[in-house]
Formats: C-alpha cells, structure tokens, sequence
C-alpha cells in the first residue's frame, strides 16, 4: 500500500513561533531527506519522506503577519487551506538565510524577464581522482569497518595501545569482540582543564548512533587546576566545587556502557582516550576521516558547517559543548559512510575552505577600509560562506532547484535591474516549471509602490486600530452609585482586562472594557448583552466605528479558520490555578490533546483563561455542552469556540504593547495616502491569493508546500 507523506506539527499557543535555523531543518530534511545526513526537524516530524512528491516555498516578497491580518478576508484561499501557521522571528536578511549565503547561483532565462537560479559547484570526475579521499579509499562505498584506523595507524597517531610502555595503568575496555559493518557507532569526546599533572579530563560526554546522549559527566581532577582554559573548556572553578565524581567512576562506566562490539567515533580521539587513560581497539577518528593532502587536518568546526550544515562551537557560547561535538564526529561518520568517499569529495572542501579563508580575510581588510572605500571593492572581494545552504546539497544528489522570482528580488546577492515581469508571468512560469523540480522557490510581491515605508507604518496603524475596537465592549447604562467592583468581577469572568474606564459623558454611567483576547470581548457580547449586572439591566456592545462594521463576519471566518479547528476558549479561572491542577480538571474531556495557559509577556504570570486543542473538532463541540455550568475550585467557566489561539494571540498581545502612537497630522497623511491605495492593495492581494491557490492546486499529492510572509526586517 503507497503511503503518503504529512507533516505533524504538534505546536500550540506560545511555542507558535520558529527561527530560521528551524526552518532552514524543516526545507533541509523535507529535500533531502536522510541523504546527505539530514535529520528529523526539532519542532516537527515528516512522516514517510522518501514519498514526498517534492517540496515548494512560496515567498511573499516583504509581505508580514501584518499584511495576512489586515487582508484576512482577502486571503480566502491561504487561511482554508493552510492549517499550520508559525511567526517567524525577524532576520536581517531573509533570503540569505534561507539559500545560505554561499550558494553559487547563476541566473537564467533572463531574457524571458524571469530569474530562475542553479548552483554548479561539483568538480569534475578528472579533478576526483586527485582528491586525497578518493586516493585513499577509492570511489565505491564501503561499510564502516573498512574506515576503522589499523593498529599501525592508531600506533602513528599516538593512540593508547594495549601493551604499549606509556600506558601502564591505562583501562582496557575489553571490547573485543569482531566488528562488522552493523556494529554500533558511539561518539565521544571529552574537556580538558590544565593541571599540574597535565591535561586531565574534567568533563565527558558519549554519543549513540541515533544522537541520544548517554553521559554527560562532570569530573574533578585528581591534581591542582593551573588553568581552566574556560575559552574552550567551558569549564570554571565554580562548576567544579561541588563534583565528587573522578576518573575511576568514569572509566568504570563507560566500560560497562559499550557492548563488546562498539565502535567509537571522534574528532582527534586519540588525546581523548589519552586523557582518559583507557584503551580501545576501534576507532574511526573523523579527522583522519575526512583526509587532506601533507597530513593537515579539517576542524571539527568546518566539517559540522561545510557537511552537515550545523553551526557548532559558537562564539556566543562560553566553551565547547562535548556532547555537541560528540554529536557532530558521530554524524560526520555516518555521513561518509552512508554517502561514501566519491559524494563527500565532490564537496570540495578545499575550494570551501579557502573560500572561507579568503572571506574573513576580506571582511577583516573591510572593518579598517572607510565606508566609499567598501563599497567600491565589494564586487571584486570573493564569495562569503556563511552557511552551506541545502540547495547545493541538492545539486551534489543530482537535483536542481527552481528559483523563479521578479527580476528586481535579491536572490542570493544577485540582483538585475529589469522592472517588467508580473506575478501572472510569475505563475505561468511556475505552472510549467514546478512538476519538473524536486525544490522550487517561488517568489511573488505586490509591487515597490505598496511596501513603501509611510504606507506600512499607515497600514499598522490601522490594524492597531481596528484591534483595539475588536477587545473594546461598552457596558450598561448603570445606576448612578453601581459598584464598579461587582462590574469589573463579573466582566473579568470572560478573560483578562487591560483596562477599564467609566464613561461619564452619557446621561447614566457606561464602562468602557479593553480585553487582552478577543475570545473575551466576544464571550462579553455574546453572554452579558441583557444580563443583570451591579443592579442594572445592561446591553454589551462594540463602538460603532467603521472599522468594526464587518466584525461579525471576521468573527464568524475565525471561527471557521482550519487553525482553530477543535479549538475552544475557557474562561473564569482563578489565577491560582496550575496547569497541572488544570490537566486534572479537564483529563475527562474527551480527546482532550494540548492545553495552552496564556501568560502576561511581561510579568510571566498566567492569565484567567485557557485554550483547549481536541483531536476530534466534534469533541471540541462536546466538550462546550459539558463545560457550560462547571465549577472549578469555586470558579464558574465560561467558554466558547477560539478566535486566536497560539501567534494570533500573541501577535495581537505585541500590537496592543508595542508603541505605535505617531504625531496626530503625521498619521492624518499616512492614512489619507493609504486610503487611496487601500482599494487597489485589497485587488491586488486578493490576486495573490488566487495566483497562490492556481499553483496549490498543480501540485502533485504529497508535496510539501511552504508560504512566507518574510517582511521587511
């Protein structure tokens, strides 16, 4: 039976948010799957990934959150289909962080006004047979035994030989038993902190072929610490106060962790083992691994970059992380095993290397050069890598990628000049292209004249705005003497106040209510309008402003938005209340799957609601049924279907915090200028959508399409 591919992103209320690094992990493993050492994205899961048919990101060229929200009925298409919805944190350049900055693009068919890219940065099979590796193991894949060290290859490498004068005292790990190609892999490495005895271990960490950490130890040394060599070490006096573990306890365990079996896997293993004082007969050493001419030797830092495309041993953190670097040697051996020695020459880690080089040393000549002088010399200095980007991945596996885009968009560094290609040339072009490319990237924008910055900062403005009104209800009329305590208690029953006024400029006293969520707003209107609250028969309603005219409506396609699908809103709970004693409380609900408890951004404290996600969208229905009249700890609830659980609520949390506030005729201008526009943007937009569901729907099953809303910064 075929299977299908999905996606299972399991992310609800405040984990809604991604960095690139993660979605750089999920396009990565989505193209390349366990080739070329990828690996399971952290956040998420892709089920059956060999059967994806392929993968397409759509980027909306300098179009944000803010954009999605304020054409929301517009964007008809994109909110039915697309159930999974993250906020991406801001990048200085959102491009390059996707491609990786040292991808070799060239472009093509420019002549069609369209820039579609491609890398070629394999050698050439002639240029192979000179690389190191192939000389030293051939071309043809092998399994991981043929890349244990010999024992004359160990003895030259100054590895702990068993019998050997300089390791008396050592411990043998009496592994053993014979090695085959599936004997088990363990990655191991360990910190060294200077001492008047010498190097000696002060911190150990072992690795398991699936990247599982087994140890990961603190240990004091048996001699005085001259110096901790924290830069590297990340070692300091304090951690090792307390410790009470020691070199024995370590030996013992780790003899008593490998199977008679295993194989253990390094960058330079031999001054671990040495430091250790242990001995084991088989070792792949992915320094010796990864072979360069005259004996030099890569970094550990550069494989895990230039290979496997993780970024380890950063200079924001305080020393290396040995599990970190455990982690790195294991999957750099797995991948020269898996891919063998002809695929990991044509990376051509020499030309990567020196292109490295060749770039610190130019941005180094840049930081003393005036500014007039850098820019003059930026087209003659050579390519900066900052990231091997999974594009050349995919042209080392014999695919190539789709670029298409407007010829005035940066891709990669390369920008033309011509202004004439639309978005309908765009979509005609990708209606052909697409089906022939495993990985396509297509690029739309609504024009230079709608992303000016006036016009967003009129467009934010006007969100703000209509935000505001939609968790804005006006309550009474009230008695002259109302309590306003009795008001705010029984108004605050439906979710988290932000504040509350009295209105004293009616005949009888009104209260004017701002609700951080717009569930609460909502639930006030919906159970409050003719209730009896403080004495006084009341009616809730919104301001009546022609931002909200079309409130129902956007209530109502929230309501039915795919993300809020088995997705309700409790409210009434006392603050006091933990999510654990809430899990208690709610564990009868059937298909109950995730409760997310908002917090206040600022203090951390957790507000007086909940959302509840069910597996089942009719459960999610039940559970309104059973909800109705429950008490919790003396607390009456109150509920209804979600409008904005996880980004939204948070997006909206940040707009109503953030300060927006311009000068009064400033703004005036803004929002003149934007009501001229606002007509042809919402055509415009409402375009895109259709462009975006045309090409949706070319797309064969089971492929994985991805739509950016990037932003300006």
């Amino acid at each position: 039976q075929e299977k299908s591919s999905r996606l299972s992103a399991a992310l609800f209320g405040e984990d809604c948010e991604i960095s690139h690094d993660q979605l750089y992990e999920l396009l990565k493993y989505a193209a390349l799957g366990k080739c070329h050492n990828a690996t399971q994205p952290s956040w998420c899961r892709i089920y059956h990934q060999s059967h994806l048919a392929g993968v397409v990101v759509i980027v909306l060229h300098e179009m944000s959150q803010l954009h999605f929200y304020k054409f929301y009925l517009q964007f008809k298409h994109l909110r039915r289909v697309f159930r999974h919805r993250f906020t991406l944190t801001p990048s200085a350049n959102f491009l390059a962080s996707l491609y990786g900055e040292g991808a070799n693009l060239k472009p093509q068919n420019t002549a069609q006004g369209l820039t579609s890219t491609s890398s070629e940065c394999i050698p050439k099979s002639s240029d192979l047979q000179c690389d190191p590796i192939i000389r030293k193991y051939g071309e043809k894949k092998r399994g991981l035994t043929s890349y244990t060290l010999t024992l004359e290859e160990q003895k030259k490498n100054d590895y702990p030989i068993k019998g050997s004068p300089g390791c008396k005292g050592y411990i043998y790990t009496e592994c053993d038993q014979q090695r085959t190609d599936s004997s088990p892999l363990f990655g191991l490495d360990c910190e060294m902190c200077l001492t008047a005895k010498g190097n000696e271990v002060t911190r150990v960490s072992l690795v398991d072929a699936q990247g599982q950490c087994l140890l990961n130890e603190l240990v004091k040394p048996e001699s005085t610490v001259v110096n901790y060599r924290t830069r590297f070490s990340g070692i300091t006096k304090k951690m090792l106060l307390p410790v009470k573990t020691r070199l024995p306890d370590i030996q013992t365990r780790l003899k008593k962790m490998l199977p008679h079996d295993a194989v253990l896997v390094g960058h330079s293993l031999n001054a671990d083992l040495q430091a250790l004082e242990m001995i084991h007969p088989s070792v792949i050493d992915t320094s010796l691994l990864f072979a360069r001419n005259e004996g030099r030797r890569f970094k550990l830092k550069f494989l895990a970059k230039a290979v496997l495309g993780k970024e380890i041993q950063c200079e924001q953190k305080l020393g290396h992380d040995p599990a970190e670097d455990a982690r790195a040697a294991l999957e750099l051996a797995q991948f020269f095993i898996e891919q063998g020695p002809a695929k990991v020459a044509e990376l051509n880690l020499e030309m990567l290397l020196t292109t490295e080089k060749l770039a610190e040393v130019s941005q180094n000549k840049a930081a003393f050069q005036p500014q007039e002088c850098r820019v003059q010399k930026q087209l003659n200095e050579p390519p900066h890598l900052s990231k091997p980007c999974f594009l050349d991945c995919l042209q080392v596996t014999g695919q190539k990628p789709l670029l298409l885009g407007r010829q005035d968009l940066d891709f990669s560094g390369l920008r033309q000049s011509n202004l004439s290609t639309s978005n309908k040339q765009i979509l005609q072009r990708a209606l052909e292209d697409v089906p022939l490319s495993t990985f396509s990237i297509i690029q739309f924008s609504l024009g230079p004249e709608y992303i000016a910055s006036h016009l967003l900062a009129g467009l934010c403005e006007k969100v703000r705005s209509k935000l505001t009104d939609m968790l804005t209800i006006y309550a009474g009329p009230f008695e002259e003497s109302f309590c306003l305590k009795s008001v705010k208690k029984e108004f605050g029953r439906c979710g988290p106040i932000q504040s509350l006024t009295v209105v004293t400029e009616t005949y009888q006293p009104y209260v004017c209510i701002q609700y951080e969520v717009l569930e609460a707003a909502q639930l006030a209107v919906e159970s409050l309008n003719g209730a009896e609250v403080a004495g006084s028969c009341i009616k809730v309603q919104r301001p009546v402003t022609a931002a909200v005219l079309d409130c129902d409506v956007l209530i109502k396609e929230l309501e039915l938005d795919v993300e809020n699908e088995g997705v309700i809103y409790v409210a009434g709970l006392k603050k006091s209340l933990t999510e654990m004693d809430l899990q208690e409380e709610f564990s009868q609900l059937k298909d109950l799957e995730t409760l997310f408890l908002p917090k206040d951004l600022q203090s951390g404290k957790h507000r007086n609601c909940c959302f509840l996600k069910f597996q089942k969208s009719q459960s999610a229905v039940d559970a309104l049924e059973v909800i109705k009249g429950w008490t919790v700890k003396g607390s009456k609830l109150r509920s209804r279907h979600a409008l904005a659980s996880g980004h939204l609520w948070r997006w909206i949390w940040e707009m109503n915090h953030s300060n927006g506030k311009q000068g009064g005729n400033i703004l005036y201008e803004k929002m003149e200028q934007l009501s001229d526009s606002e007509q042809d943007l919402r055509k415009k937009v409402k375009k895109l959508d259709q462009h975006i569901k045309k090409l949706y729907r070319s797309l064969q099953n089971n492929t994985l399409c991805v739509v950016l809303f990037p932003g300006v910064n």
